[in-house]
């Protein structure tokens, strides 16, 4: 009797350690040297596993059901879907060449897709498993965004020095706004008014109306001590309430923080050496930055706005999903 309750105890502690881990954030990077997936235990505030995938994987983003990371494996020339259960690639779909950077339609059932070497966006039909329509953009295609509402699909060109803004019922062109030097990402406000464009060799953020298509003001940033042409700005994200942005400064090595409605800088925070990427966990209490010089992911706290650990992951993360 002792040991048939003995057992019962093990395995309900057993079911009990499954459920706390299963409801963990579990962040997972992009290496884009390693040629890796870590996977990163936001409890433990450790990485627990290393995914061989594809070559130089970079832009990765989750299935809208949270079981699936699609993997842009830029010198590969494909997308690699990974099971987030066993760890294991199960399909390759198609992506043009050098994806870079892709996001996912509000309903799931698209992925938009930069191409940088042939400056086409590739819509990619995730039912199907093919290849449904090619737009051309811009000169090096990066950054991609989609509006809250899902008829609206960004792109930005880094030469070209674009925000091209795409009907996604007609899969056209219906602007063409012009930013600052070599835009790399995209970001909606969570109202869809607002898209933040950053501009890496520009050093300024630009946020447009979406509604005219205008360039509304220019969020710029300084440093004490920190020379200028080093402050990059490249990843950003915006908290779910929409009042508070986050940029990432690649060689400054710091995350910005910025007031949206008033477009000033409050703080810069001090993370890894050129942090790439932004990602909240879904309650967006921890923003984890990609740095890809000091190989290692940096842990927020977005309230507090204190760094609370630098995690080492693989070689030049990049990107960065969190579940």
């Amino acid at each position: 009797m002792k040991e048939v309750m003995a057992l019962g105890f093990i395995s309900a502690l057993a079911c009990a350690i499954g459920a706390s881990t299963a409801g963990a954030n579990t962040a997972y990077v992009s290496n884009e040297k390693g040629n890796t997936i870590s996977v990163v235990d936001l409890e433990k505030m450790e990485t627990v596993a290393t995914v061989p995938v594809g070559e130089r994987p970079r832009g990765i983003t989750l299935s809208k059901d949270g079981k699936l990371l699609y993997i842009c494996t830029s010198d590969a020339d494909h997308i690699e879907v990974l099971d987030l259960e066993t760890l294991k690639v199960v399909q390759v779909l198609p992506s043009g060449p050098d994806p870079e950077l892709f996001v996912l339609s509000q309903d799931g059932t698209r992925l938009y897709i930069a191409n940088e070497d042939n400056n086409f966006v590739t819509v990619l039909d995730l039912a199907q498993g093919v290849i449904s329509a090619e737009i051309p953009v811009g000169v090096e295609p990066e950054g991609m965004a989609i509006s809250p509402d899902d008829k609206i699909m960004i792109n930005t060109s880094e030469t070209t020095n674009m925000a091209h803004f795409v009907d996604t019922s007609t899969l056209e062109i219906t602007d063409n706004v012009l930013v600052d030097s070599r835009p790399r990402y995209a970001e909606f406000t969570p109202d869809g008014k607002e898209l933040w464009v950053s501009a890496e060799i520009g050093g300024t953020v630009s946020v447009i109306d979406v509604a005219t298509r205008k360039i509304m003001e220019k969020v710029e940033f300084a440093i004490q001590g920190v020379r200028a042409d080093t402050i990059q700005p490249v990843g950003v994200k915006i908290t779910p309430d929409g009042k508070t942005a986050f940029v990432a400064l690649g060689p400054a090595n710091r995350v910005a923080v910025v007031d949206v409605a008033s477009r000033e800088v409050q703080d810069y925070l001090l993370v890894g050496q050129r942090v790439w990427q932004l990602a909240f966990t879904p309650d967006a209490g921890l923003l984890v930055s990609t740095n890809g010089e000091s190989n290692d992911v940096s842990v927020i706290d977005v309230e507090n706005r204190k760094v609370l650990r630098s995690i080492p992951v693989g070689e030049l993360p990049w990107g960065v999903a969190i579940r």
